[in-house]
């Protein structure tokens, strides 16, 4: 159980985005500390049985109720968070590539669950799951470290990634609403959420073009935080007192470089061919194409621009000091154990 919890075990809780990759896993975590009442809402064409058979491991006094709805209608949104006093809100368009897609999916939605939290006038605490894709890594107070203290990106659509755009505005939405309105909240910002069923390699070690995969900043810290660990740090964000209006950025320890995941990538799941790109001709591949994309007038899609590069291929320290101290989260799986089970989940092919 959650020492100095806000709420009692009893008390009903909703988790959005629940049958996501995250989402079942702080579903999980919520039974296993003892919390008995979770609502859970997914989008009407998910499956409900991974979340039914997390349901049928725990003991008979948990309870987990699915409901299917959309975030874009505000009736589903008031009959989700009727007397909820604890929400998780991880639900967000992730697959989305137009900015107006993106916003529709993160900010329009937000904006609806928010309103309905107003309507009840129940609510403890309302937890944003952001990212660490919404900080710039520029001019920062404390040279490579990145904590909560970072600038976050001032013109994200210049970046050219509506997901780092829908995120930001997202979370400036719920911070407005907490000033204007008084709503509790806390963000959340993790970093690279991995572990079985999440394939792909992160676009921070690099990035596909042509069939080739280059290595932009091998040397640099991949963000990594495991899925347990990640859901583990928002479940206690939701729970612990006197964290009102904080941020806290979540990743694991021990986190490996861009290198040394690819190398342990060659090894367990297969051969993986890749070129190197130093850190000066990285920066200055993505000024060239930044440049060309303007004067093509985006003929060619800006993917590569100076602040993509400042974000995921400068380098930086990622730390967890706030969830540590203020939380007193601890990491559950070790990144070597974490590695390990993403590695034997993907199919060999070498």
């Amino acid at each position: 159980m959650v020492t100095n919890a806000i709420i009692d075990a009893q008390d009903p809780i909703l988790v959005t985005g629940a049958a996501g990759f995250i989402g079942k896993s702080v579903v999980r975590t919520l039974l296993d500390h003892g919390f008995q009442n979770i609502r859970c809402l997914i989008r009407p064409a998910r499956s409900p049985a991974e979340l039914e058979g997390v349901a049928l491991s725990h003991p008979s006094g948990s309870r987990i109720q699915l409901i299917k709805g959309n975030l874009l209608s505000f009736d589903d949104c008031i009959c989700a968070t009727k007397d909820v006093r604890v929400v998780f809100h991880l639900a967000a368009g992730t697959g989305e590539k137009s900015f107006p897609d993106a916003f529709m999916n993160c900010v329009v939605t937000t904006r609806n669950l928010l309103d309905a939290c107003l309507h009840h006038r129940s609510l403890k605490r309302f937890v944003n799951v952001s990212s660490l894709a919404v900080y710039s890594n520029r001019n920062k107070p404390n040279g490579r470290i990145l904590d909560e203290s970072a600038p976050v990106e001032e013109r994200p659509e210049l970046r050219g990634e509506a997901y780092c755009y829908a995120k930001l505005k997202q979370d400036e939405l719920v911070q407005e609403y907490g000033k204007k309105d008084g709503l509790p909240f806390v963000l959340v910002r993790p970093g690279v959420v991995y572990g079985p069923g999440k394939n792909g390699i992160t676009g921070r070690v690099g990035r596909e073009i042509l069939g080739i995969f280059l290595r932009m900043g091998a040397s640099n810290t991949i963000p990594f935080s495991y899925v347990d660990n990640c859901a583990e740090a928002i479940v206690l964000a939701g729970l612990v007192d006197g964290v009102d209006g904080e941020i806290f950025n979540v990743v694991d320890d021990d986190l490996p470089s861009g290198r040394r995941f690819l190398r342990l990538y060659n090894e367990r799941v297969r051969p993986f061919r890749s070129v190197n790109i130093p850190r000066f001709a990285s920066f200055l591949g993505c000024f060239l194409w930044e440049k060309y994309s303007a004067w093509s007038r985006r003929q060619l899609p800006p993917v590569f621009n100076r602040l993509v590069w400042h974000a995921y291929w400068k380098g930086n320290v990622p730390v967890n000091n706030k969830i540590k101290n203020r939380l007193g989260w601890r990491q559950r799986v070790t990144t070597q154990e974490g590695l390990k089970r993403l590695f034997e989940s993907r199919p060999h092919t070498g």
